[in-house]
């Protein structure tokens, strides 16, 4: 069997893509190994978000040609750039098209034969799907994550078939819940190479996360590019309100990412910050807080009525957690306007902020934009609401001392030490706890007594 390796950069939606092109390819008769030395052929899942991720994409695809394999580019930047990166990568036997995931195995068995195929040229994949959402689900567009042709031993019987192979361990994974996105974003490319909104059916969601918890998931974290859109391409847009009590019957713990303030209904927000099992944990997508900057990125909001929005949380939820990206620089930004940011964000108590400087972004609406900020002034904006940041989440993590918070325990540090996160917490981004007990084990939710922090992480004692 040839053997091949994924090598998966970017943000936990890619991570199930890479997920579902493991099970075509075993199902394909490729043999799947972790390591690239030693691999007939190495398959780097790009990221095409933002110039640091493209050039991190670069830089693997670039060392993997050092395995001695075949290097092929697929995700994100292979989507993006298409023929532009292959002539600028040589060296790279074949760069992927989402259009070529449903019969990867094939792809790859052309790159072994060495039979070259003409490199895709990019295209706004919004243009292959219908305007109106609810008629997305008769077109035949290949969305990854979305697909459920494999043969039937390999899904098992009955029911949607699981198109998944988990290339990772641990009581945690994403879930992907839909793809694309239908917000205009001034300084998004997104839209344009992932396509237009599309929801995952409920039936599916829930066969993945029962065939997930037969897999030792505990916690199962939703992700989408927006997932306050949920449903409304299947004609119910409460559809994610009534998904995630049924999902808590499957798995301990499931968390929602990715929400858009200007869509999130009163309904959505009761059940996330209610319904046990569903963690009162709060993505809110805010990208800033000037009215004027927001409506230059094409959003909505200010201070006022975000602030109205995270005291409607924390009048259900009071100890909530909240975290939120925001982007400094952005063209026109003025010193006032970034006022209105920091100040915003001293009132808010969010348990996690990333902020991000501007840069321009190939196709986007913002690069056209008058305006723009010198780049060491945006430097200096980085730092200084960086540093803001990191005081403020410091803080939130330090009045949560004294607490009583529920772990899932993730790893065994030895020693009676052990590492987790709290509701509070999402995977790679928000933090950990690491606490003191005996009788733990791998994937036990545990209640924590908070007795210190330090930055964002926090210490404990099992109870």
């Amino acid at each position: 069997m040839p053997k091949v390796s994924l090598v998966t950069l970017g943000c936990a939606r890619n991570e199930t893509d890479s997920e579902e092109l493991a099970a075509r390819l075993e199902a394909s008769g490729w043999q799947l190994q972790e390591e690239s030395e030693g691999a007939d052929v190495v398959v780097v899942n790009t990221c095409g978000f933002i110039d640091a991720a493209k050039k991190d994409s670069i830089d693997t695809l670039l060392a993997a040609q050092d395995t001695g394999a075949k290097v092929v580019a697929a995700g994100c930047m292979a989507e993006r750039y298409g023929a532009e990166l292959a002539e600028a990568l040589p060296e790279t036997e074949a760069v992927l098209s989402f259009d070529d995931y449903a019969t990867i195995g094939e792809r790859l068995d052309d790159v072994l034969a060495g039979r070259k195929r003409e490199t895709h040229v990019p295209r706004d994949r919004r243009t292959l799907l219908p305007i109106t959402p609810v008629e997305r689900s008769a077109a035949h567009v290949h969305v990854p994550g979305h697909g459920t042709d494999l043969p039937a031993a390999v899904g098992g019987l009955g029911g949607p078939r699981v198109l998944r192979k988990r290339l990772g361990g641990g009581p945690v994974a994403p879930l992907k819940l839909a793809s694309g996105c239908d917000r205009r974003c001034t300084f998004c490319a997104i839209p344009a190479f992932r396509g237009s909104y599309v929801s995952r059916r409920p039936e599916e969601v829930l066969a993945e996360a029962e065939w997930l918890a037969r897999h030792d998931v505990r916690e199962i974290v939703l992700v989408s590019e927006n997932s306050t859109s949920y449903g409304k391409d299947l004609g119910d847009l409460r559809s994610l309100e009534k998904l995630l009590p049924r999902l808590t019957q499957v798995v301990e713990r499931v968390r929602v990412s990715y929400l858009q303030p200007a869509e999130l209904r009163p309904g959505l927000l009761e059940v996330i910050a209610t319904t046990p099992g569903v963690v009162p944990y709060f993505d809110l997508s805010f990208q800033h807080a000037s009215g004027p900057v927001l409506r230059r990125m094409r959003r909505f909001g200010d201070p006022e009525r975000f602030l109205d929005l995270l005291a409607s949380v924390r009048k259900l939820s009071p100890e909530a957690g909240v975290r939120s990206n925001f982007i400094v620089g952005f063209p026109g930004e003025t010193v006032s306007e970034l006022a209105d940011l920091t100040g915003f964000l001293e009132e808010a108590r969010m348990d996690a902020i990333g902020v991000f400087g501007y840069s321009d972004e190939d196709g986007t609406e913002a690069a056209t934009l008058s305006g723009k900020i010198d780049q060491d002034e945006i430097d200096a904006r980085l730092a200084e609401v960086s540093a803001l940041a990191e005081e403020l989440t410091d803080q939130r993590a330090e009045e949560r001392i004294g607490t009583r918070i529920e772990m899932l325990v993730e790893k065994d540090l030895g020693d009676g030490t052990w590492e987790g996160r709290g509701f509070h917490q999402a995977p790679e981004v928000d933090g950990s706890m690491t606490v003191r007990g005996s009788g733990l084990s791998v994937g036990a939710l545990v209640t924590v007594e908070i007795t210190g922090s330090e930055g964002v992480d926090l210490m404990g004692e099992a109870q």
